[in-house]
């Protein structure tokens, strides 16, 4: 059976905290389509701390706190591998001018492994070919 869910990206997480992002109203209509459909959220690892990071760095530790809180509660945590990391390198030197961090693409890795689209606002996954949630 296939799991019926996205692979979130730090975008979409940040933007849903932040009420001064840019993509905030949209993270939030799409965080109620995510639950109308009943579609699993999966997280890399790496993704979370990468959110945890800004939110801490632009809101605060409180921010921070409630967000580590919340998503435990909320998301399914995936941890990539060590070949994962390596296969993610191989993606970034196929792009030599474009400035893809070792996030997201070690996220198109997982993607691709459990055939999952990424929800995202970042155009570098379409730059790696990734399937996007829309």
């Amino acid at each position: 059976m296939k799991i019926r869910g996205i692979i979130a990206d730090t975008g979409p997480l940040y933007a849903a905290i932040d009420i001064d992002d840019q993509y905030h109203q949209r993270s939030q209509q799409e965080l109620k389509i995510i639950n109308q459909q009943k579609l699993a959220i999966l997280v890399p690892y790496p993704i979370y701390l990468e959110t945890n990071k800004l939110i801490l760095q632009s809101l605060g530790i409180t921010a921070a706190l409630k967000f580590t809180r919340d998503i435990e509660k909320q998301v399914n945590f995936i941890n990539p591998t060590t070949e994962d990391y390596q296969a993610a390198t191989s993606i970034i030197t196929k792009f030599p001018d474009q400035k893809i961090t070792l996030f997201d693409a070690v996220t198109v890795i997982l993607a691709n492994q459990i055939n999952l689209p990424v929800w995202t606002y970042d155009y570098h996954f379409d730059i790696m070919k990734a399937e996007v949630w829309r």
